[in-house]
């Protein structure tokens, strides 16, 4: 099923203003939140991660010009994106984005979402954790070589990050112990208050929204139900990746809070300059010197390639800047199947430090060949002659 085009989605025009696009936003996410839909719950819900996504998209400045430019297409051929928990080939949380957009009351409480009386929960071994976290996404930058960004690799990584508490299973409560039903919310998480027609619902302050009092924490954890450790990743490079390439492996970031789930590590890519290739997307250009004399009369020359070096034939006559390509020496097309192409630029040195008898021999060669043999400095002269005459 084609997916539908996100300024349709918002219903503004595609020259909609950032003011524009949130407003949008705004109006139809409180239309169609689950929680203020109870009769009609999945049909509503899937419409909010709909307008969500579109959102998410056009409010950022980048991801709106690859959308504008290629569609979906041009988001789902992200390095690393896959099919995500959302739509579109990314993850996102429209819930999330409904907090970001409407804010948090100035008490810390989540307003609009105790408006709603909507808690999203979480599962984990049969119990259930209200207000959990998802856990934070995590940065690494990684550096690798030209050959490596070619061809791919692995590498091993170490980093710091929280994970969880393997004592008390991620749940914060000592051992042999149990939360009990917080008094004060009777385990929902949340009270009601009656203020004239309306019944607003707030995150309850004795169990800060969780519905139930720990008494006994862990101590490993201290109750967080998370511990910071030293985390050794094994990170699978494909071939044909670029500076700033990132790669995202999923469920690799922090873990959650009371039982969310993990986040995601994002590695950003920066490939070392290589000291005889140059790269314009998948095509490889190296700059090779020949000599004045080679340039004439002709050779064969070897010519460093990633596979190795090659021969290649020098035909009389060459000039500088002469380009020759080897088919299929370049770099691999990304997830992908085939190879680009090398470039062979040529650059005629001219000799220097010359002997007096070196000397006399090209002042020789000058008069023997003046007038022949160089047809652009025949040319030229010739235009000058046109112009002054």
């Amino acid at each position: 099923m084609a997916k539908r085009d996100y300024y349709d989605i918002l219903g503004i025009s595609r020259t909609a203003s950032s003011e524009e696009i949130k407003k949008a936003y705004r109006r139809l996410a409180v239309k169609y939140h689950p929680d203020k839909n109870p009769g009609n719950q999945k049909e509503a819900e899937d419409k909010f991660k709909e307008v969500s996504e579109a959102y998410k998209i056009l409010s950022d400045p980048e991801k709106r010009q690859i959308y504008d430019q290629y569609g979906h297409a041009g988001l789902e051929a992200e390095v690393g994106g896959g099919t995500g928990a959302g739509f579109g080939g990314f993850d996102f949380d429209p819930f999330k984005i409904f907090d970001e957009v409407f804010g948090r009351g100035s008490s810390g409480e989540d307003f609009f979402g105790d408006f709603f009386g909507g808690r999203r929960t979480y599962q984990d071994g049969g119990a259930q954790y209200r207000e959990a976290q998802p856990g934070s996404n995590l940065h690494y930058r990684l550096e690798i070589s030209f050959e490596e960004a070619a061809f791919g690799t692995e590498k091993d990584i170490r980093l710091s990050r929280y994970e969880k508490c393997q004592t008390c299973g991620g749940g914060g409560v000592k051992p042999g112990s149990h939360p009990r039903v917080c008094p004060t919310c009777k385990g929902t998480g949340y009270v009601r208050i009656n203020q004239g027609f309306f019944s607003i619902s707030r995150t309850c302050t004795h169990c800060q929204g969780r519905g139930t009092i720990v008494d006994n924490p862990c101590k490993d954890c201290r109750g967080t139900g998370r511990i910071k450790k030293s985390h050794k990743i094994k990170v699978k490079i494909p071939a044909g990746v670029d500076n700033d390439s990132r790669l995202r492996l999923r469920g690799e970031g922090e873990a959650g809070v009371r039982g969310g789930p993990p986040g995601d590590l994002y590695i950003t890519l920066r490939v070392r300059a290589h000291p005889i290739f140059k790269r314009e997307e998948n095509t490889v250009i190296c700059e090779v010197p020949i000599t004045f004399t080679q340039a004439a009369l002709g050779d064969e020359i070897r010519v460093p390639t990633l596979d190795g070096n090659v021969r290649l034939k020098i035909p009389p006559g060459t000039q500088t800047n002469k380009i020759f390509r080897l088919k299929g020496k370049g770099i691999p097309y990304l997830n992908s199947y085939g190879r680009g192409d090398q470039w062979v630029k040529i650059v005629v040195e001219t000799p220097v430090s010359l002997s007096n008898d070196q000397k006399e021999l090209l002042k020789r060669f000058e008069e023997l060949g003046r007038g022949n043999g160089q047809p652009k400095v025949k040319e030229f002269f010739n235009k000058i002659k046109r112009i002054f005459k």
